[in-house]
């Protein structure tokens, strides 16, 4: 194994973890928004009332993309093995 292959691992660990976790962030951020914009149109400043919906949305996000972010793992798997069969 030498440097090419130590970072080309590297970046795709890397890529995998944003690819999976990119749903449940962007749940987050949509519902962070629209709770921000609520808060400003209505000007309730209740530091507690962002925590929950956001919890809630990334919890069904998560039961709804389980099965892509699993794939996304399970490829990733399969390359490192694949890597690991094969001697890099």
């Amino acid at each position: 194994m030498n440097e090419v292959d130590a970072l080309d691992l590297v970046r795709d660990a890397i890529w995998t973890i944003i690819v999976a976790s990119g749903p449940g962030v962007a749940a987050a951020m949509i519902v962070g928004i629209a709770i921000a914009l609520v808060q400003a149109l209505t000007q309730v400043q209740e530091m507690t009332l962002t925590f929950i919906p956001k919890i809630v949305a990334i919890l069904v996000t998560i039961i709804i993309a389980g099965p892509f972010i699993g794939s996304q793992m399970h490829t990733f798997t399969q390359i490192v093995y694949g890597r690991i069969e094969t001697g890099f």
